[in-house]
């Protein structure tokens, strides 16, 4: 039985990024060995274009779902490390298809080395060919073969492998800054941080708390949210604001059509406070246009009335359903349906204005004192760390 001693990581986008690739790379290769710091017997080599990952004898299979969560990753293969020897590749070659299931198969070649004496046209024939005289059951389909076996004739080695596997993509962790991150208990909001981190932003989170109108148990759900969020980024910081005082003034002093609205005002002048004090360049949310009340295009407008930092809304365009189906293979939605309502759902009005107006707005706003009440709950912020519990402490 063959055995693979390397798995090959492809870069994607930072294929695109030019001058800057050498330092996206670097992120990449820093967020890829922390993520298998599990395994100290993994040796890690760095090329222009491949990052490969030595397994000696480490098993692989949970190696390569730990990768899948890197960001910055196209594509792993599980591949075996050869001299570039043509007796030597076709003699791995064969070992290696006689130990997949199938009838058909394709060989395709890739000669990065354009040192090697033979052209990939050759090296595919001579390979194909040794293959099929040594297993009479395989034949060769160049549209739709069961195996599709790659051969990648490189400067220090040829590689041969069968499997590759889909990494998360995007841009390595830390690469595009930080943001503070909206996080509620509910689906959307975990969803859209995940999908920032993809994009190589880290996470600050920030979450309003209403006790006692909203239960302790919305805490340890965001918790538990942020300990999956943890295979994407080791180490969130956690802000829980207190904001039972502003939403009860706000029911005091406007109509209950406009409480939606005037607390996701606050909101946006908690985060922006907050985001400019650890700064975050930006704020994020989980919003998705025209989902509830204070999504509608016209509530956005009000609502971002309160601040001058830009809002990244990673969900704008999505349905619930594609939310949703996110959410699942994150491995969020089962702990974000679980019944414990944030401050949001508590306080959600019979009928939320749709098309508020921001001198309305504003003019509710002048009843009372809400400088004071913001810079009270900004002074009893509690801030938890959620970490993996095995990764090393990145950010």
């Amino acid at each position: 039985m063959i055995q693979y001693d390397h798995i090959m990581i492809r870069f994607g986008e930072l294929s695109t990024k030019g001058k800057n690739k050498k330092d996206f790379i670097k992120a990449l290769f820093n967020n890829i060995k922390s993520a298998l710091k599990d395994w100290p017997l993994l040796t890690y080599d760095l090329r222009y274009d491949h990052i490969y990952v030595g397994l000696n004898e480490v098993p692989y299979k949970e190696v390569i779902e730990r990768l899948q969560d890197v960001s910055g990753i196209q594509a792993l293969s599980l591949v075996f490390r050869c001299l570039k020897d043509i007796e030597l590749i076709k003699e791995n070659a064969l070992k290696l298809i006689n130990e997949e299931e199938g009838k058909t198969f394709k060989v395709k070649v890739k000669r990065s080395d354009k040192t090697f004496p033979l052209i990939s046209d050759e090296i595919t024939r001579l390979v194909a060919g040794h293959i099929l005289r040594n297993n009479k059951l395989l034949k060769v389909d160049v549209h739709s073969p069961d195996i599709l076996l790659s051969i990648e004739i490189r400067q220090e080695a040829a590689y041969i492998f069968t499997h590759t596997y889909l990494g998360a993509g995007g841009f390595p962790l830390g690469i595009g800054g930080k943001t503070m991150h909206m996080l509620s208990g509910g689906i959307d909001s975990p969803v859209a941080a995940y999908l920032m981190m993809k994009r190589g932003v880290a996470i600050e989170c920030i979450h309003f708390a209403s006790p006692p109108y909203t239960q302790a148990g919305v805490i340890y759900k965001i918790e538990d949210i942020l300990k999956v969020l943890n295979r994407y980024q080791p180490r969130i910081r956690l802000h829980i604001v207190p904001f039972t005082k502003i939403q009860e003034a706000i029911y005091d002093h406007a109509p209950e059509s406009y409480g939606i609205t005037l607390m996701r005002r606050m909101m946006f002048r908690l985060a922006d406070s907050l985001a400019k004090r650890r700064k975050c360049p930006v704020i994020s949310t989980g919003e998705s246009i025209g989902q509830v009340a204070s999504q509608t295009l016209q509530s956005m407008v009000v609502i971002n009335a309160v601040t001058n930092t830009p809002i990244i809304r990673p969900l704008a365009t999505m349905d619930k359903t594609e939310i949703i189906k996110i959410s699942q293979k994150i491995g969020t939605y089962d702990i974000s349906i679980r019944p414990y309502e944030d401050c949001c759902t508590i306080f959600t009005p019979r009928a939320p204005k749709t098309m508020p107006h921001l001198d309305e707005a504003e003019a509710f706003e002048e009843k009372f004192d809400y400088d004071s009440l913001i810079k009270e709950a900004l002074a009893n912020i509690e801030t938890i760390f959620i970490e993996g519990e095995t990764q090393e402490q990145l950010l």
